[in-house]
């Protein structure tokens, strides 16, 4: 028996290797890792369930060898043993021979069913197969994990395994972001379920795929992959303190604390750093555990942030991150005006958020309201304080998530009315010639008549759908419900914002100039005019200051007023002109300046701050300064203040660039802190940061993060679910990575608390990524099914708040959407929804609608129900139809009545149509009009008439130039060509069939090329037979087949061009048919399709055995015959087992071996079957092989059962060939009375008279061999005589010279030595002459021992 590994080798052309298992009875499938792997897997049922099973370890595949494989190129299944002893070497080892991590992650595909959360059997076959089609050329799943960050090793799909690796931690860590997401499994959906499938599930959205990982293995590659890097971030698993190689102090490290380790140069140990006190030491390997892939990543990308840092990272609170109000522990009378002053024992009031591991908050006093800074370790918490679930402080704060959701609406909207157009009413219908009477064999219920009942509901509907009138609506859709508005705090200057003139005129401008400036500046509090100010953006430049022409007449400007607001002592003013002062000198690079007016800026004011954001703008622009001049010091000091600010202000006002390595930092201590709710907390501020700086890559992770941390500690936010994955989904169209963005919107759209926006952004989301979705081997789709979930629900929004006209418009699309996949029932219930909507824009559009339910109708075989329809509308006022619509009603009409064989009617209503056309001078629908006239000629039998019409149509076609209309003359085209080879003129056929096919290439129609060529290849085929031509286009027809990605069509069209290589009967020709055989036999095992797979391996078979390549042709043969047994279909396999018979039947050699198929294979199971003609077959064929063979006694057991089959069939014919080979077997062995006997019941059967020169050649034969015999064998020359007569007779009647020399000779002969009759000897004797000098040969030779000498060396020839 063939293994599985020997069906990929021959697949694939390698033929070194094979196996043969005789002691299994059938084929086996090999290739699982481990022997309980598919119900280890089973028994997961939620995205993302962790596997505890160290099965990747086993997977014997090393990482190289994703490089060498390009894409489309097979990969084999592996044998589990050969796993086994693979493991080592597809595992690496670092620097110890006990560290061995897997190379390999298998990822586990399972359809699940939502409802139930268990396996679904039939959709997971339907999930393998498409597996195994992809697992030979995976070209689109290679793309799909790479984008996914993954590399694709193999596929696997008898266990539904896909196999993939890693090269880097970064492609670790975005995988299992995706997959913690859920995103792998939606990506796989879009990759692995086909267009109708998601039209099939659309009512119960049940069926999805669940993504099963061995979490601890991809954990363990990851840590095989860090120890490789050698230097990584690891955190301690336990409670240790190291001598320290490298100074006297002590390395302490507690549990979960993160260092920097290092490998040493031998050994098991590595070298550690503390990040908190920078204190190193040599640790064992096995204390350490690498820290998180996100975290690994983050410290790796922005070390230098890391080591700026307080020696604490945790303070004494109870909770992570509080809201609330606390306790003052001791007295504090605050150092600087940023501060808070308070007693013990008062209360505070948390603003924001108090971080744990933070130094300070912002705390507001409960007395005086005062707001400032306070230390964590001075409070302690009341009973009012609890642990945040928020990682918002206000509604305002998640504006960066917020889509503009109007435009988004009307642009959804836009895109789906552009959807529900049609130009049903305008251009015409055309007809397509079918096999007549098709209608009669639908089912029942598709023909039944329209009720009465029925048309009154039709004709009502019509009358109320034209009697309606456009409905009051808004210019635009009213805002959700459910969408919260964008609000922005604090707000922008508006227009009103003041406007400060320098001049230049005086070189010392009075006092009084910068009074306006100074009053204007002198608030203790923030105001809205401010924010260009302390923006980052310098806007205040253009926006508050004119009339300067360099940057430093502004700075010699806000210089002088500094100077006079210090004099008037207006200290808000000068702080603000110094905060200034020290941005226009930071842009200049001019660091030390600024530093001294930033810091003069914090020292200026002695009262509290009451403009926070004026306080973290100074603080932050200070930070940069210390940051580029590396002055740690002060960068710890403030640091933390800042950190404070920013996780308690709300809508804080971005001042520098340099505000994301404050972020970093704090997200730096959150990390080692381990506190998860801050860590989320700044996660949102880095990407706030960054999405508003357009910086989306830097932000893109950050979000990630922030959803993940979402997802893990279930945090309670006020934002919906769907605006971090709407987000997510923008960003990663951005980066054009749209199997991620559409999963993303999937997961906003269909989210129980979803909104109508999300829908219809889902909706814009996938048609406009469509193409990037299927670019790959899904040549067609123009609107992807993937939009039918969110239509569908979208409807149902719509439904709710009565917005009928929406619901007409989705309703429209749904129906347009099954209509294109050729499920007619369900477009034709949507679109009777949109009929009975309330809302029409007008009475043309209801017409419209009313067509497009008839043609469904038509399309579905229901063409009594379109007649009502169509007649209807045709009864209404004229005023409710276009002149186009009539003639669109009366085309259609002509086609229904063509359908139900009323040809007149359907004559008159074209004849109409045609009319129409001609007055709106519409030649497009007047070539259409002609080409349906043509079609209904050719059902009428009218040929001389439908060729006038039908070349017409052409001429009509041929003048337009819109390349909209190329698919209708592609079809007139076709169809003519088709109407000519019917009329046997085979030179205009293929010309008309090479028109169409080159207007389907200038107009990239894959479906009109195929079909064109298809037709092409039968005519080069059965018509007028040209191999060469066929040929050629068969390959054009394979590359077609590989573009729409139609495998079942690929596979057949290899079939036949195996054939067609094969018919050529050269040795190059075989060559070139076994490729195509095994490329064909590759994409039927593929598709389990065991029928033609049998038929492939016997066809290598046949050609192997042509090839003369003795040794392989059993072994292809015997696996044709298991696959036909494995079908379990007795007559297929019958078929089989004869059709591998034949070919060494019909070979020159080894044709004994088809005595094994027939009589021991074939022959038992048409006996078991009742297939009397297959065994009256067999058993002829078995009697030539025999007789070929000698096994005389052997071949009258069947020569008797095919006279005794042919009998029972009453079949003269069969029963006489059945006589004749039990006569020659009974000859052959040597019972002449019993052959004589035989030959003579064959000849009886013969008619009479004779028709035909074969039946009185036969006579000729027959006789001749009578005679022989009992002249030569029998000794019986006086009626062997009688039969040479007769023999003679026919020769004569016949006029074949040679037979008549030939008994001519013998009659002399028997006349002249036994019967001696010299006047009869001389007569034949004289013939014989004659005869022979007419044939030139030279000698008659009338000696009786001459001819039995000659008889006894020749054998006794027979025919069948």
């Amino acid at each position: 028996m063939l293994t599985m590994e020997t069906k990929d080798r021959v697949k694939n052309g390698n033929f070194a290797l094979y196996t043969i298992q005789e002691e299994k009875p059938s084929l086996v499938s090999v290739g699982t890792a481990n022997n309980g792997f598919s119900d280890m897997f089973l028994k997961g049922t939620e995205c993302g369930t962790t596997l505890r099973q160290p099965f990747a370890t086993q997977s014997g595949i090393s990482t190289g060898e994703f490089e060498d494989n390009e894409p489309g190129t097979s990969r084999h299944t592996t044998k589990a043993k050969d796993i086994d002893e693979s493991q080592k070497e597809g595992s690496f080892s670092c620097s110890a021979a006990e560290d061995i991590f897997p190379t390999a992650i298998f990822v586990k595909l399972v359809m699940m069913r939502r409802e139930s959360g268990l396996p679904d059997a039939e959709l997971q076959e339907m999930l393998r197969g498409k597996l195994r089609i992809l697992e030979n050329d995976s070209g689109e799943v290679m793309a799909v994990f790479s984008e996914l960050s993954a590399r694709l090793l193999s596929i696997h799909s008898d266990q539904d395994l896909i196999v993939i690796t890693f090269k880097t931690f970064e492609e670790i860590w975005k995988f299992s972001t995706y997959h913690s997401l859920g995103f792998v499994g939606h990506c796989m959906e879009n990759l692995l379920l086909d267009q109708a499938f998601w039209l099939h599930h659309l009512d119960e959205e049940d069926a999805w795929i669940n993504v099963l990982i061995d979490e601890e293995s991809l954990s363990s590659m990851y840590r095989g992959i860090m120890m490789q890097e050698g230097t990584y971030f690891a955190r301690c698993i336990a409670e240790q303190s190291y001598d320290s190689s490298s100074s006297g102090s002590e390395l302490t490290l507690q549990h979960n604390d993160i260092v920097i380790v290092e490998p040493l140069s031998s050994g098991s140990s590595w070298t550690a750093q503390s990040l908190v006190d920078g204190t190193r030491g040599v640790i064992s390997k096995s204390a350490l555990e690498p820290v998180g892939s996100f975290h690994q990543w983050f410290l790796k990308t922005y070390t230098e942030s890391i080591w700026m840092c307080s020696n604490s990272v945790q303070f004494d609170f109870p909770f992570q991150i509080a809201v609330g109000s606390c306790f003052a522990s001791v007295y504090s009378k605050g150092n600087g005006p940023d501060e808070l002053a308070f007693q013990t024992g008062d209360s505070i009031e948390i603003v924001g958020f108090l971080v744990s591991c933070l130094e300070w908050f912002v705390g507001k006093h409960a007395d005086s309201g005062k707001i400032g800074l306070v230390k964590t370790r001075d409070v302690k918490p009341s009973d009012s304080v609890c642990q945040s679930t928020e990682v918002f402080i206000n509604e305002d704060e998640k504006s960066i998530f917020k889509f503009q959701e109007e435009c988004f609406r009307e642009d959804s909207i836009t895109l789906l009315k552009k959807m529900s157009q049609t130009d049903i009413g305008t251009v015409y219908k055309m007809d397509k010639l079918g096999p007549l009477g098709s209608a009669r064999m639908l089912p029942q219920e598709t023909q039944s008549m329209v009720s009465d009942q029925e048309r009154r509901e039709l004709k009502d509907k019509r009358r109320i759908s034209m009697e309606r009138k456009e409905p009051q609506t808004s210019a635009s859709l009213s805002e959700n419900e459910d969408a919260i508005s964008i609000r922005s705090h604090p707000q922008p200057s508006g227009p009103g914002e003041p406007c400060f003139f320098i001049s230049n005129s005086e070189e010392n401008p009075s006092a009084e100039e910068f009074q306006p400036l100074l009053e204007f500046l002198n608030s203790l509090e923030y105001k809205p005019e401010f924010r260009n100010l302390y923006d980052f953006s310098f806007a205040f430049l253009n926006s508050t200051f004119h009339g300067y022409s360099e940057e430093e007449e502004l700075v010699c400007y806000l210089g002088l007023a500094r100077e006079t607001a210090r004099k008037k002592k207006m200290l808000w003013a000068q702080t603000r002109v110094c905060f200034l002062l020290g941005k226009l000198c930071a842009k200049k690079c001019k660091f030390s300046q600024a530093r001294v007016y930033f810091e003069e800026a914090l020292s200026v004011v002695k009262e509290d701050f009451m403009d926070m954001f004026l306080l973290i703008a100074v603080n932050t622009n200070l930070a940069a300064i210390y940051l580029k001049q590396k002055n740690k010091e002060k960068c710890s000091a403030i640091f933390e203040r800042i950190a404070a600010l920013l996780m308690g202000i709300p809508n804080y006002i971005c001042s520098t660039e340099m505000e994301s390595e404050i972020l970093k930092y704090i997200l730096k201590k959150t990390v080692l802190a381990q506190n998860k709710l801050a860590e989320a907390r700044t996660c949102f501020l880095l990407a706030k940061f960054y999405t508003k700086r357009n910086e989306n890559d830097r932000a893109l992770p950050f979000i990630e993060r922030l959803q993940l941390l979402t997802k893990e500690l279930s945090i309670r936010i006020r934002t919906m679910p769907s605006d971090y994955y709407l987000t997510l989904g923008k960003l990663y169209g951005e980066k054009y990575l749209p199997h991620l963005a559409v999963s993303c919107v999937k997961h906003a759209a269909l989210h129980s608390s979803s909104t109508l926006t999300d829908c219809l952004i889902g909706i814009n989301f996938v048609l406009k990524n469509a193409s990037r979705l299927y670019g790959m081997g899904r040549a067609g789709v123009v609107i992807p099914t993937q939009v039918g979930p969110y239509l569908k629900r979208a409807l149902t929004f719509f439904s709710n708040k009565g917005e009928q006209a929406h619901c007409r418009t989705i309703c429209l699309c749904l129906s347009q959407l099954y209509q294109h996949h050729k499920m007619f029932n369900k477009a034709i219930c949507y679109l009777l929804n949109a009929i009975n909507s309330e809302s029409w824009t007008s009475s043309v559009d209801a017409t419209d609608t009313l067509i497009s339910l008839a043609w469904l109708h038509i399309l579905n075989y229901q063409y009594e129900k379109a007649l009502d329809i169509l007649n209807s509308i045709l009864d209404t006022s004229p005023s409710s139809c276009t002149p186009l619509q009539q003639g669109a009603v009366y085309n259609m009409r002509a086609i229904a009545l063509r359908h139900v064989k009323d040809v007149r009617q359907a004559a008159e209503s074209l004849q109409k149509a045609l009319y129409i056309c001609e007055e709106q001078d519409f030649k497009h629908n007047r070539a259409i009009v002609q080409a349906n006239f043509g079609f209904l000629c050719v059902f009428a039998k009218a040929t001389c008439l439908a060729e006038t019409s039908l070349v017409k149509s052409v001429k009509l076609f041929s003048e337009l130039q819109d390349a909209a209309h190329d698919i209708s003359f592609i079809t007139v085209l076709l169809e003519l060509g088709q109407y000519y080879i019917g009329q046997n003129q085979k030179e205009k056929g293929p010309f008309y069939y090479e028109w169409a096919f080159l207007i389907a290439i200038m107009a990239n129609h894959a479906d009109c090329q195929i079909q064109a060529t298809q037709l092409l290849c039968h005519f080069y085929r059965t018509v007028s037979q040209n191999e060469a031509q066929c040929i050629i286009y068969s390959e054009h027809l394979l590359a077609l087949a590989r573009k729409t990605g139609d495998k079942k069509l690929e596979g057949e069209i290899l079939e036949s061009i195996s054939q067609l290589y094969f018919s050529l009967g050269t040795e190059r020709a075989y060559k070139s048919a076994l490729e195509y055989t095994k490329r064909s036999l590759g994409i039927f095992i593929d598709l389990k399709k065991k029928e033609k797979e049998a038929y492939a391996w016997l066809q290598a078979g046949k050609i192997y055995h042509t090839l003369r390549q003795n040794e392989l042709v059993d072994l292809y043969i015997q696996v044709a015959q298991d696959s036909a047994i494995s079908t379990g279909d007795h007559y297929f396999a019958l078929e089989l087992f004869e059709a591998a018979g034949d070919v060494f039947f019909n070979g020159s050699w080894d044709r004994d071996k088809a005595v094994l198929f027939y009589r021991d294979r074939a022959l038992p199971l048409a006996i078991k079957t009742g297939a009397l003609k297959i065994q009256l077959r067999l058993s002829n064929k078995l009697v030539e092989l025999l007789l070929n063979l000698k096994a005389f006694g052997e071949a009258v057991e069947y020569a008797q059962t095919a006279m005794a089959i042919s009998i029972s069939f009453d079949d003269q014919l069969n029963e006489r060939v059945a006589y004749h080979r039990l006569a020659t077997v009974y000859h052959c062995l040597g019972q002449c009375e019993l052959a004589e006997h035989y030959y003579l019941k064959a000849l009886s059967l013969c008619s009479s008279p004779l028709e035909f020169d074969e039946e009185t050649l036969y006579y000729v034969k027959v006789y001749q061999t009578l005679g022989d015999m009992l002249f030569y064998e029998l000794k019986d020359p006086h009626d062997a005589a009688g039969y040479y007569h007769l023999a003679l007779a026919a020769a004569m009647d016949l006029g074949n010279k040679k037979s008549q020399l030939t008994l001519c000779t013998r009659l002399a002969t028997i006349y002249h030595n036994f019967l001696v009759n010299r006047e009869l000897s001389l007569f034949f004797y004289q013939k014989a002459r004659v005869f022979a000098a007419d044939l030139n040969v030279r000698r008659i030779n009338l000696s009786p021992d001459q001819y039995y000498q000659n008889t006894a060396k020749t054998q006794l020839k027979t025919f069948v």
